[in-house]
């Protein structure tokens, strides 16, 4: 059995912060499927499988999927993602008391401010919250931004490795009941409850079904390494990057 961790802490809001319910690409209705088999967004564990950084580890597997979807890749090291952790949340390595997780919307302030640092260079992204009932709006995150960067409260009944995580399977349901976990949206076979999805996680993909998600959502984060962006297909235009940036630019300017 694989070390698994989580580490996400509950949802939090704070004043200003971007969001993406305005953009235009948030309106449109989103691809009835979005198969991505034939591209290996290669996630990593990312020290996520001895530490709770899996708000860390998500960030880093966002990058490498981004980086995927434009035919490259980009290495991202535990190391890099460890640091981060620290940076971010206040984890201190000779402090295993300091390994608490991270609050979502700080770690993704924190990135867009300082920087995930690899080794070779330090990568800024965008981002902006979204409604996690809106499961169009998240579906177009999905196919504009490459990936969805949520937090899920995951059931006991989530422990059992391999399969589909599905609210009908054996066990305790409660959402949260197992904790708080960060984890990236991916793909989707279609958008029926019990259609599949496919998620990057513990350095590896894992599928629910839609009914599953609706149950164990708690938020839901678009965010973009423009830099790292393909050309085309369904990224935000013009308009919803320039929203994007103002919004982003106005919040870390306080």
């Amino acid at each position: 059995m694989m070390g698994r961790k989580l580490g996400c802490r509950p949802a939090e809001t704070r004043p200003g912060q971007p969001t993406m319910t305005s953009l235009r690409m948030m309106a449109r209705r989103a691809p009835p499927r979005l198969i991505r088999d034939h591209i290996d967004p290669a996630p990593l564990m990312l020290g996520n499988d001895v530490l709770g950084d899996c708000t860390s580890a998500g960030l880093g597997n966002h990058i490498r999927a981004t980086a995927a979807l434009a035919g490259y890749q980009v290495a991202v090291r535990d190391a890099d993602a460890v640091l981060f952790y620290e940076r971010s949340t206040g984890y201190m390595p000779a402090d295993p008391a300091t390994d608490q997780g991270g609050v979502e919307v700080d770690v993704l302030t924190h990135a867009a401010r300082d920087g995930y640092a690899l080794a070779g260079q330090t990568l800024f992204p965008l981002w902006g919250s979204a409604d996690p009932a809106d499961l169009n709006g998240l579906r177009n995150i999905m196919a504009g931004l490459g990936a969805a960067y949520l937090g899920v409260h995951l059931a006991l009944a989530d422990q059992a490795e391999g399969g589909v995580w599905d609210t009908a399977t054996p066990g305790d349901q409660t959402p949260g009941s197992w904790g708080g976990h960060c984890l990236l949206a991916w793909a989707y076979d279609g958008v029926a409850e019990d259609a599949l999805v496919t998620l990057l996680t513990w350095g590896t993909t894992q599928r629910c079904t839609w009914r599953w998600l609706r149950s164990r959502l708690m938020e839901v984060h678009g965010l973009a390494w423009r830099q790292l962006m393909p050309a085309g297909g369904l990224a935000p235009d013009g308009e919803d990057w320039d929203a994007l940036v103002g919004a982003n630019r106005d919040y870390l300017a306080g």
